[in-house]
């Protein structure tokens, strides 16, 4: 079977919100290989999933014969975005830096890096640190219209604003501009990709290389990714999902996944996934004729997380969540598995001097409302610890109970459970 052109296949995918010229992009597509390029900007020490879907339309372009260049902002990193509510933070340049080479390794693994059509990793500080400021405003900044500056939202809703904005950040868009010119001069790049809330910046650039080498190129806008409610996607209640594993453990970054929506699974399948076209169908199918087997969600949690940590971490936090809920031996898990899944369920740390009874564990927990509900859900059957049941309310936990020295999983009922930590003192 022909594959499809990478155009429709990012239609499909629901990946195109904003283009130049699909018809002349095509046409180039087709003629042979384009260069393309997606940047990031290190304001964090970790990329997160917003980014990763900028990163796998550069794998998908060059799944398709065409060279990606992933560019760090080393530059750019240092003044920021306009955000649409307040001035950035300036970070130091020695943080920064380091900040670009810990991204710049998370990207690696999505492109490759050989051959043909081997990617380019870039950092716009190496044409950027040496313009001095009067060759950027005669050189680059003679080319952009203030008005058409002013009208980019994030900018003109700073403008209202009580805070304004500073010249730096109002700056920012010669500075991205510039970087596709650069892009373009170096290694013939005639495509930008990037999410729709920078359309601006992109179209920007376009008509920065069309003033100064006379040569009309290309942007491609994605959607911004957003919940059922119309809500930003990639927040949870304890922040971004990131993609390093200190920041969003695996287990947690797992269950983000596995609990998407049934109206959103199937377009979060089209884009962070490698599935095909009938897989995915049929997943979506599922979704409706069967809501409650949730085969879509697993078949999105394990796919992504398998590709952003490794299908070894993918057997762990399956096999963590079976073992919570009493499908699985506890004891098998390794003490960073259990204690990042026990982080995402409620948890409390209980002196072992208390030497605290089960019907003190499931108050201390939240599992039980009080002593009496407690003693009942004892005396009902319904008291587990580490999975196995506990029928007597003046049961106390010894040494030999406590995972990895330090932990108690206490269940109530088949679904609901809660970590406890024994602490010295």
């Amino acid at each position: 079977m022909t594959a499809p052109h990478i155009l429709d296949d990012l239609a499909w995918r629901g990946l195109v919100a904003q283009s130049t010229d699909l018809d002349a992009l095509r046409r180039d597509l087709d003629a042979g290989t384009v260069t393309l390029y997606s940047g990031i900007d290190p304001t964090a020490p970790s990329a997160h999933i917003g980014h990763l879907l900028q990163w796998l339309t550069l794998a998908r372009f060059q799944q398709a014969g065409h060279r990606p260049i992933a560019l760090v902002g080393g530059a750019t990193g240092l003044i920021g975005d306009p955000k649409p509510t307040s001035e950035r933070t300036l970070n130091d340049r020695e943080v920064v830096a380091e900040w670009v080479d810990k991204i710049g390794q998370q990207l690696r693994p999505f492109l490759d890096f050989t051959g043909e059509h081997g990617a380019l990793l870039v950092n716009n500080l190496d044409w950027t640190e040496g313009i001095t400021a009067l060759d950027f405003l005669r050189e680059y900044g003679k080319h952009f219209r203030v008005g058409r500056m002013l009208a980019k939202e994030a900018v003109s809703r700073r403008m209202e604003s009580d805070e304004g904005i500073s010249y730096a950040e109002f700056s920012y868009q010669i500075l991205q501009s510039l970087d596709f010119l650069e892009l373009y001069r170096r290694y013939g790049c005639t495509l930008q990709t990037g999410g729709s809330d920078q359309w601006g910046n992109l179209t920007a650039g376009i008509d920065l290389i069309h003033r100064v080498e006379g040569r009309s190129v290309h942007a491609l806008g994605t959607p911004l990714i957003t919940k059922a409610d119309g809500s930003k996607f990639g927040k949870t209640e304890s922040g971004t999902v990131w993609l390093d594993a200190s920041l969003t453990s695996p287990y947690a970054f797992y269950q983000f996944w596995i609990n998407a929506e049934d109206a959103k699974v199937g377009e979060y399948l089209r884009a962070f996934t490698w599935l095909g076209r009938e897989e995915i169908e049929e997943l979506e199918k599922a979704t409706v004729e069967r809501p409650q087997a949730r085969a879509a969600q697993r078949a999105l949690a394990q796919s992504v997380t398998a590709l952003v940590h490794g299908e070894e971490e993918v057997r762990r936090v399956e096999a963590a969540s079976q073992a919570l809920f009493g499908r699985g031996e506890l004891r098998e898990l390794d003490a960073g598995t259990l204690a990042a899944a026990l982080a995402e369920v409620p948890s409390a740390s209980v002196a072992r001097a208390e030497n605290p009874t089960i019907v003190d564990l499931l108050v201390g927990t939240g599992l039980a409302s009080g002593r009496g509900a407690a003693r009942r859900t004892v005396a009902e059957g319904g008291a587990y610890v580490n999975n196995a049941k506990v029928d007597a309310e003046d049961w106390t936990p010894t040494d030999a109970d406590l995972l990895h020295g330090r932990w108690l999983v206490v269940r109530r009922g088949k679904r609901t459970t809660a970590g406890v930590e024994l602490v010295s003192g």
